[in-house]
């Protein structure tokens, strides 16, 4: 009789892995750069075009914060996606679930681009629905592509290798701002009737191109190794809330000061720049842009720097020039000279690249790799209902209450103090293994018995790697 152990694939030859930890990073990052170009074209077209396509009867506050309004819904739905996506990743595996997110997001992204935009009250609960759906999706997309990269990749490199996933969050802006600037040059006056349509359909061509490139992968060999052990978790994400809550409460506090200033320097910004300062949409997008282009190098420099000098002192230093440059950045805009306010927006994403680069390392380390992308996806992506969602909200109130950047700046410092805590509490797993759970929990370990470790730790290339051992 046939066990279940013995229809697990046997382990890679060293060829076969080398060839598939190139194909899951470029899956990965292919993948989360199309979830993150339709996550991210919601948050421009919130910013630009939503407000006068779908409430033009509002005045110019109400409509921005309506609209930013349902782009903080994709945030608050997030979490739903880590908990559910997560569950079938730690479950069934990261490859099935990871073309279920792609597929979701793309749908939903082209659902946008067919809204009639002449009724709103229809269009307002349609955008939230979509809204959600793209939440869900990008909820469930982090966690699987940075631990399937990961988990194939040197662990004496975590750092480097789960930075190029998090590169797609630059890959993603760049490829959004870009269509949507040609889009409006293109449509010219038509930009508004219809111009704005095409990016949003474009997507099912995307998501396309990446169903073609995920297929084409292998199951992580570190999670074949859990299954083959017999260790796969029934309910990996009650296990991860009973065992782990400190891990993952830590996770999304880590994210306050790289999170939130994000969305206010790539989001918010555009509003600001065109409501309060008179800058033109394609002026400002446009600076967007050029701030993108350059974390496409300095997100994967910063992940490979922390294999160095590790993920905490990387993270903290990135956490220290946040809250220093939030002064500075609104004086920078302030000063209404095109120059300087392109030097702003362009300097603003190196301190939030200091802390994405090493982030995805550091928080997954921090997880076991049968509970990993349950762990991992929801740690990261309960921050966005305490960071990345209310960020352009709470910005756009504080302008229009205070009429000053200043309580905007101040918010931005105290998001990078609370950062800072944070980081003392997050164990910094650099220069070691990855978590295991006789980490934490040594007698379950022990149950499991010693051969099943090590039967992991060979399935994954290597049961010991210098000081990294395979998990």
């Amino acid at each position: 009789m046939t066990t279940a152990a013995q229809q697990l694939p046997t382990p890679p030859d060293e060829a076969t892995r080398r060839r598939q930890v190139r194909r899951s990073i470029v899956a990965s990052t292919v993948g989360t750069s199309i979830e993150w170009y339709d996550f991210f074209l919601f948050g421009t077209a919130a910013a630009l075009v939503f407000p006068k396509v779908f409430f033009p009867e509002s005045s110019t506050y109400a409509a921005t914060l309506t609209s930013f309004g349902t782009y903080a819904i994709g945030f608050l739905a997030r979490p739903l996606g880590a908990a559910f996506f997560g569950h079938f990743g730690d479950r069934i595996g990261r490859k099935a679930t990871l073309v279920s997110t792609l597929l979701l997001m793309g749908l939903a992204s082209a659902a946008i681009g067919l809204l009639p935009a002449d009724r709103p009250t229809l269009d307002l609960a349609l955008l939230i629905v979509l809204r959600s759906l793209q939440g869900i999706g990008v909820g469930g997309e982090w966690g699987g592509s940075v631990v399937l990269a990961m988990e194939w990749g040197d662990q004496r490199r975590r750092g480097l290798v789960a930075s190029f996933p998090q590169a797609g969050v630059a890959i993603g802006l760049v490829l959004s701002t870009l269509v949507l600037r040609i889009c409006q040059s293109l449509a010219g006056p038509s930009f508004l009737d219809w111009g704005w349509r095409i990016p949003f359909l474009l997507s099912l061509v995307l998501v396309a191109i990446g169903l073609w490139i995920r297929l084409g992968i292998l199951e992580s060999s570190m999670f074949n190794a859990v299954r083959q052990s017999g260790r796969v978790d029934k309910m990996p994400i009650l296990t991860v809330l009973r065992r782990y809550p400190r891990t993952v409460g830590v996770s999304a506090l880590l994210r306050l000061s790289e999170q939130a200033p994000f969305y206010l320097f790539t989001v918010y910004v555009l509003a600001y720049g065109t409501e309060q300062l008179g800058f033109s949409k394609t002026f400002m997008t446009d600076a967007v842009l050029y701030a993108a282009l350059l974390s496409l190098v300095s997100i994967p420099f910063f992940g490979h720097l922390s294999d160095r000098v590790g993920r905490r002192r990387m993270y903290q230093a990135g956490a220290l020039v946040t809250g220093l440059y939030a002064f500075p950045y609104f004086g920078l805009l302030n000063s209404t000279t095109s120059a300087l306010v392109i030097l702003a927006v362009v300097l603003s994403l190196i301190p939030h690249d200091m802390q994405y680069g090493p982030q995805a390392a550091f928080i997954a380390e921090s997880f076991p790799t049968r509970l990993r992308y349950s762990g991992a996806g929801l740690g990261y992506q309960l921050a966005s209902v305490i960071a990345g969602g209310p960020a352009p909200l709470i910005a756009t109130f504080l302008q229009h209450h205070y009429g000053s950047s200043t309580p905007i700046a101040i918010y931005i410092v105290v998001c990078a103090v609370l950062t800072l805590f944070a980081t003392f509490l997050l164990q910094d797993r650099t220069h070691e293994a990855a978590c295991e759970d006789d980490d934490v929990y040594p007698q379950e370990a022990a149950t499991a018995g010693a051969g099943a470790r090590t039967t992991v730790g060979a399935s994954a290339g290597s049961a010991t790697v210098g000081s990294h051992r395979a998990v």
